[in-house]
């Protein structure tokens, strides 16, 4: 006899992150389906921890097994309103499901959710599946390519012109640290704010950096110039692949092409760690740092972006390079150091 049809259907409900169980569950289930660091709850945990927005999450079961996982961060500025993000200060994230019909649920049912939070916008650093999302695929692009199997090969995959800024920087007398202690964290904070400012952008707390190099596989490579940090990067390891993501340089930097030379030294200390890519991260399209990474030989490719406003609501505008923000970034650019690093952090923490 035949055994009788058992119907399933999917089931979602918002994630527990309290619950050490859950938490495990779903890290096995982004790296299952080979989700990136922002779709981890452990980053949603460390903006949590560092910036006091809320880790939240929407999880999708069928039969009891878990089949999606939309990671959330509650993000509440008085300058840029609420929404849900996915993920909060990332670049990447967004739904991440075994089928498209799991991934439709999910966007359809964080709409709802965001309502119920008061969050009349949700942000998907990835795309969306269903109506009412507004899809961006050429505003930003990701650039990742392989490292070479050794120093002299990693040297020669940069195209010339880079290749010879890279040498210029080799015979700098600069000195090269890595690490994520006290020392290390307090070089790089120093060296990000001042170039963040310089860029006319606010700087991050540093309790944000603070909890994911705490909680998340992470450290900060600075190059000196003496007793001086002129160019650091905190750099995030995932998956085999090494992701420079809060980097900068001070105007030192510049002439002695210490930041040339801290993107190579850290394509050799990620090979030696065993990685074998190097994520560069995303740029704006056309920008000053799209040019640079294309110069280093990455090629762009587009990312998808997705976002949905409530009706009657405004779209939230966080992006601190858009038209409407520039009279405040030529204003930020003048501000004295001192007191653009006491700002800062209490605005760009909602910046989400």
């Amino acid at each position: 006899m035949n055994a009788p049809f058992v119907h399933t259907r999917t089931t979602l409900r918002p994630a527990n992150l309290r619950q050490p169980d859950e938490l495990a569950l779903l890290e096995g289930f982004v790296a299952e389906l080979g989700g990136s660091v922002f779709h981890r709850p452990a980053w949603l945990l460390a903006v949590q921890e560092g910036a006091g927005q809320r880790a939240l999450g929407l999880v999708a079961e069928c039969a009891g097994r878990l089949t999606g996982w939309l990671p959330l961060t509650e993000v509440h500025s008085p300058i840029f309103g609420r929404a849900l993000t996915s993920s909060g200060f990332a670049v990447e994230g967004g739904v991440l499901a075994e089928d498209a019909e799991t991934a439709r649920k999910l966007c359809d049912a964080v709409q709802e959710y965001a309502l119920r939070l008061s969050c009349p916008t949700v942000e998907l650093r990835g795309p969306a599946y269903g109506d009412d999302w507004q899809m961006r695929e050429d505003s930003h692009c990701g650039f990742i390519a392989p490292l070479a199997d050794d120093d002299d090969e990693q040297l020669k995959a940069i195209p010339r012109k880079q290749r010879a800024e890279v040498r210029k920087g080799l015979r700098n007398d600069l000195r090269v640290t890595m690490g994520n202690a006290a020392l290390d964290r307090a070089a790089h904070y120093a060296v990000y704010a001042e170039s963040v400012r310089n860029l006319g952008t606010p700087v991050f707390p540093k309790s944000l950096f603070a909890a994911v190099l705490d909680n998340l596989d992470a450290d900060i490579l600075t190059a000196w110039d003496g007793g001086k940090p002129v160019s650091s990067v905190l750099s995030l390891y995932h998956d085999g692949a090494v992701m420079p993501y809060w980097g900068g340089g001070t105007h030192a930097a510049r002439h002695l092409r210490a930041n040339d030379r801290m993107y190579y030294e850290l394509m050799l200390h990620a090979r030696r760690r065993g990685c074998d890519r190097f994520d560069f991260g995303r740029s704006k399209t056309g920008s000053g740092a799209y040019n640079f990474k294309k110069n280093w030989g990455f090629d762009p490719q587009p990312l998808s972006y997705a976002s949905w406003t409530a009706p009657g609501h405004e779209t939230r505008d966080a992006d601190p390079t858009s038209a409407q923000h520039q009279s405040r970034i030529a204003l930020w650019k003048k501000l004295p150091l001192a007191l653009a690093n006491r700002l800062g952090p209490l605005i760009a923490r909602g910046l989400g």
